[in-house]
């Protein structure tokens, strides 16, 4: 059974070539301690934030060496198999057939019809994300970032039993998936702004008491800043890329601004 509800975010994790430099980055910007790699398991190195689990970290695995670093979302599933179908059926593709990784639970990966990557999660002993949502260090959002949003905002709730709603303000377009009453993922639309080589991609951020120190930190560790710092009605935020090119967000969710946008159901 999925410990948390289905489509909640569950994990977050990334392959780096050099695992020690990534270490290093995001023990300095976010306050991650690192525990023992599993050789078991590919040297999958889980990390901490204030001693709960926070994300993971590992190398490559054969055969992907030449792939970019990302960060990879995981939503939870109380069946990878049946999740992995309903992608096949609304238009995604499997890239990694579920797979059992030792006691800890069943994995599998997946492209939405825009392209963006996401994992899919079935728990067992490990249960995934220890940390609270805007614990400093701690994950705390995912978006979508897609060139189709027509496309996608029908796969998602297909996928996973979503609720979906668009902001009324015709100048973003940004829609929000909710499960159970609770918002647990987002959808930006990328226009004109966006880089015409930049691919789909699901943004993770996480917390940090201060977004200004953070991407400092960041920065003089040989992470590149990508947009931000802005404040925002759910907190003060920037978009980053670490040394080896993954990107990710980090927001201060005490420091806001402005009015929650109005929303309307997706009809």
């Amino acid at each position: 059974m999925a410990v948390r509800p289905e489509g909640t975010p569950c994990w977050a994790d990334a392959m780096f070539a050099d695992t020690e430099r990534a270490k290093s980055f995001y023990a300095d910007v976010l306050g991650w301690t690192f525990g023992e790699a599993a050789p078991e398991f590919g040297d999958y190195t889980q990390a901490f934030a204030d001693g709960k689990a926070a994300a993971a970290v590992s190398p490559p695995m054969p055969g992907e060496e030449e792939s970019p670093s990302a960060w990879c979302l995981y939503l939870a599933s109380p069946d990878a198999a049946a999740t992995a179908g309903k992608v096949r059926d609304n238009g995604g593709e499997v890239l990694v057939e579920p797979m059992q990784v030792g006691d800890f639970g069943t994995m599998a990966l997946a492209r939405d019809p825009g392209g963006a990557v996401f994992g899919i999660w079935q728990a067992n002993s490990h249960e995934g994300f220890e940390t609270e949502m805007g614990a400093p260090g701690g994950y705390c959002w995912g978006e979508v970032f897609t060139r189709d949003p027509k496309a996608v905002d029908a796969f998602y709730p297909a996928v996973f039993p979503y609720t979906a709603r668009k902001f009324d303000d015709e100048s973003m377009d940004f829609a929000m998936f909710d499960v159970q009453g609770q918002t647990v993922l987002g959808r930006m639309a990328m226009g004109d702004d966006f880089p015409p080589d930049l691919p789909s991609f699901l943004n993770v951020y996480f917390s940090v008491p201060d977004c200004d120190a953070a991407v400092a930190k960041a920065t003089e560790h040989g992470g590149v800043l990508r947009f931000g710092p802005m404040n925002s009605p759910f907190g003060r935020f920037a978009a980053l890329s670490d040394p080896q090119g993954a990107s990710f967000s980090v927001i201060d969710v005490t420091t806001t601004e402005g009015e929650m946008p109005a929303t309307s159901p997706v009809t």
